[in-house]
């Protein structure tokens, strides 16, 4: 028995949009998992920073942040993201956290691929939340035997003769390992100053105190996956300001989209990012 003519044109219909969903979403699973994860960006910012001294006007710093080594990104991936930072000609470079998701026993020894950072004065990391909630002891093993200095609510100085900035990084506030004061006691009242905080919406803390003129964050991962008319999945302490650059009161905050990825191992419209910033004397 033939099928009239209209059935048989539907079936062959349905099977080509069949097919085309198929293609569709494969090639999009394939782009989202394979891809994008590998495309970084580098977005490149002027920072004009309040009290940044003459002899800092055009400083580079480079951040990276979220590596999340070993968990969807191997030692290969980790060395490209070093050799693009190094093509920055960084003055600095610092990472904002969660440089492992977890076991960082097992997944700690990638980290040895930072050595091969190489800026001008120094490499300088903060803790994040992935970082403490698996054991950062391991972690700050590594950081210090590739010569990186790690800021628990401490500060460090970088001088230009009598010229000086100030980076300063807090404890993971996630984990209520900020000590904001006790920062502030360690500062100096001259100079330039810049916060490190792995989660970003610790700059509504950072500003208040109209010390800093730039917080760099991370933690959000941009959303890692965003569609029309949604921001992607945002963590705690990174809904306020989830994605770039952000005026809060009188300070700067940038949120990086980060290397890595966690839960769904995948990106969609968030590249990921390394970011550089050039500071402008405002004098």
């Amino acid at each position: 028995m033939r099928l009239p003519k209209l059935i048989k044109l539907i079936l062959i219909r349905t099977i080509q949009i069949g097919l085309i969903g198929f293609l569709l979403v494969f090639s999009t699973s394939v782009y989202a998992h394979k891809i994008e994860p590998n495309w970084i960006e580098v977005t490149q910012n002027e920072i004009e920073l309040p009290k940044l001294d003459r002899a800092f006007n055009g400083y580079r710093i480079v951040q990276i942040t979220d590596l999340h080594a070993g968990d969807g990104i191997d030692r290969a991936q980790l060395e490209r993201v070093v050799e693009t930072v190094n093509a920055q000609n960084p003055d600095l470079v610092v990472i904002t956290g969660d440089h492992v998701s977890r076991k960082p026993r097992q997944h700690v020894e990638l980290l040895d691929t930072l050595a091969k950072l190489h800026p001008r004065d120094r490499t300088i990391s903060v803790l994040g939340n992935h970082d403490v909630f698996n054991d950062p002891t391991p972690i700050r093993t590594a950081l210090d035997r590739v010569g990186i200095t790690l800021l628990e609510n401490s500060i460090h100085t970088i001088k230009r003769d009598r010229s000086t900035l100030h980076i300063a990084g807090v404890g993971d506030v996630f984990a209520e390992l900020d000590k904001l004061d006790r920062v502030l006691e360690q500062l100096p009242p001259t100079g330039a100053a810049i916060m490190l905080a792995h989660e970003p919406d610790f700059a509504d803390e950072t500003a208040a105190t109209g010390r800093f003129g730039l917080q760099l964050s991370g933690h959000s991962h941009g959303g890692q996956i965003r569609i029309p008319f949604r921001k992607g999945y945002l963590p705690e302490l990174a809904k306020n300001y989830p994605l770039g650059r952000y005026q809060v009161k009188e300070m700067v905050q940038y949120t990086s989209r980060g290397i890595g990825m966690i839960k769904i191992y995948a990106r969609f419209n968030c590249r990921p990012e390394i970011s550089v910033f050039n500071l402008v004397s405002s004098s």
